[in-house]
């Protein structure tokens, strides 16, 4: 007598988008990208309250952003196998307990204190690594033809974009407010205020239509296992590498086993009925293209913000409500110009507004490359940030139109996966390359400045032995902190060597950039709207106004 199988999956469709979802997907993935963006305002006052190096300032940004770029596809397939408004409930609940962690971080006295940082970032990410794919794929379920796919997912993207300035604002807002205690440490309170929003975006689920895609899809441990320890060697060496040199023996390591595991990967997605990433949605020259071009646009992007959020808040010391006005300008714009954006992907090749919207940031980076730190004003950096933020409006909605549309339905969920995957693998690039460019240059700087100068030299060797212990550790922990340390003789010395080396920054985000707007403007021609892939490699009718 044989044993019983389990029944079998069956696909839950959604003949079109209800108020509800469209609610609920767009605060969802809004509350997400607020949890993502918010450290980046709050650098300044991580530097002065818990007194961190330059590295351990780019881990918490990155504690959060690891988990998202390495555990996206894996929540797809969860997504499309048990059903997606599970997932958004629960992705936004893990999501809220992250951020309570992060609340209860202890004072700059304790040697747990970065630990419980980013132990709490770490598990937000993982939440926010449920919600982007997630959202993107119950609208992708929801929608069926060119029209109705373009307001949503120029919906969808609002709601991402929208985070990105909520956030400072929010940050900003709280941490100006009389909570008593240590003005520094009212870092936070913001994070209470995104658990809320989480608790929040879970009640608002609750209203959400379910949907699932089961068709061939299960979960692919050998795929999940190897892409993820692929992914995690890579970011590892490439953050820390920027402390450590890339030199070292630990960051040469990291690289061979991120390259080793890919092909493990690779070779498992191959063998396996049911992968993770099904390879030949790369055959499609759309799709893998838009690709390449996700990667080199979303890193130039966040490697904007921030080297935007560096400059202002930790170099020129601008208060995180100041700060907030450059993200609002970065990221603003999407929601302003979502009617725009919506009727552009309709009425033409996605190319057009691919190209145009990476230009943007490219010129806009460029523009800001050349303004330096001297002028204590917002003024200068107001017109560029603009034009950035208009740029971005129009390549993140058309990098998602193009990976969704360029498949078939029953796979929009690897589609949203992998695009999210690969949006927020750019993401977590900008940070981590951006902060190694610009702070080995800056050490490079000062170094030599101390080494001609040794008077200048001897001053700081009596600063440290005067100064108060946290005083002290923050001179030796790098560039930022000897900008930020009132008296150190460094100081001035620093602050030109920093404004220098972001300005170079700006100058690596805009050849991204430019790079992924000539891509998209040249290597996706014709084919953004009409490439498709089926189970047998066969082409389906392509999705059609």
């Amino acid at each position: 007598m044989s044993a019983p199988t389990a029944p079998a999956r069956v696909a839950v469709h959604t003949p079109s988008l209800t108020t509800g979802t469209r609610v609920a997907t767009t605060f969802a993935v809004l509350v997400a990208q607020v949890g993502l963006a918010i450290p980046a305002v709050l650098n300044g006052l991580f530097q002065e309250d818990l007194h961190t190096t330059s590295s351990q300032l780019t881990w918490i940004s990155d504690a959060f952003l690891v988990p998202v770029t390495l555990l996206e596809l894996t929540f797809g397939v969860l997504g499309d196998l048990f059903g997606r408004k599970r997932l958004l409930i629960g992705g936004s609940l893990l999501l809220a307990v992250g951020e309570l962690i992060s609340v209860l971080t202890p004072t700059s006295g304790s040697a747990a204190a970065i630990p419980i940082l980013w132990t709490g970032q770490a598990l937000a990410g993982i939440g926010a690594a449920v919600l982007f794919p997630t959202t993107l794929a119950m609208v992708a379920a929801g929608t069926h033809d060119v029209r109705s796919r373009a307001k949503g997912i120029a919906i969808w993207a609002a709601g991402l974009s929208s985070g990105g300035f909520v956030s400072p604002l929010l940050g900003g807002l709280v941490t100006q407010l009389p909570w008593g205690g240590s003005e520094t440490a009212a870092w936070r309170w913001a994070f209470v205020a995104v658990g809320i929003l989480a608790v929040a975006s879970a009640l608002i689920g609750l209203a959400a239509q379910n949907s699932s895609s089961p068709e061939g899809r299960s979960l692919d441990w050998g795929g999940q296992a190897t892409i993820a320890i692929a992914l995690f060697a890579l970011l590892f060496a490439v953050i820390q590498g920027s402390t450590t040199g890339f030199s070292d023996g630990t960051i040469i390591g990291a690289f061979v086993v991120a390259a080793v595991f890919f092909v493990l990967f690779l070779a498992a997605e191959r063998r396996s009925r049911a992968p993770l990433l099904r390879l030949d949605l790369f055959r499609s020259r759309a799709f893998s293209v838009n690709s390449v071009v996700t990667v080199l646009g979303m890193f130039a992007f966040l490697g904007t913000a921030y080297a935007t959020s560096i400059r202002l808040s930790a170099i020129q010391d601008f208060s995180p409500l100041e700060t907030a006005t450059a993200f609002v300008l970065l990221q603003g714009f999407a929601l302003v110009l979502m009617p725009l954006t919506a009727k552009v992907i309709d009425s033409f090749d996605p190319r057009w507004p691919l190209g145009l919207g990476f230009l943007l940031i490219g010129v806009g980076d460029v523009w800001m490359s050349t303004l330096g730190v001297a002028d204590h004003s917002l003024a200068p950096v107001i017109a560029p940030l603009a034009v950035i933020g208009i740029g971005f409006a129009f390549a993140l909605s058309g990098v998602t139109a193009v990976a969704v549309n360029t498949v078939p339905p029953h796979l929009a969920g690897m589609a949203s996966g992998t695009t999210s995957q690969l949006r927020d693998f750019g993401f977590t690039l900008g940070p981590a390359i951006i902060g190694a460019v610009a702070l080995s240059r800056a050490a490079s700087v000062i170094a030599a400045e101390r080494q001609a100068d040794p008077s200048l030299d001897a001053a700081v060797g009596t600063f440290v032995a005067k100064a108060p212990p946290a005083a002290a550790g923050a001179i030796e922990s790098g560039p930022l902190g000897q900008v930020s340390v009132p008296g150190n003789p460094l100081h001035d010395v620093a602050f030109a060597a920093l404004g220098d080396a972001y300005s170079i920054g700006y100058v690596v985000c805009a050849v991204s950039a430019l790079v992924a707007a000539l891509l998209a403007a040249v290597a996706l021609g014709g084919t953004a709207q009409r490439a498709n892939i089926t189970a047998d490699d066969s082409v389906d009718a392509p999705v059609t106004p």
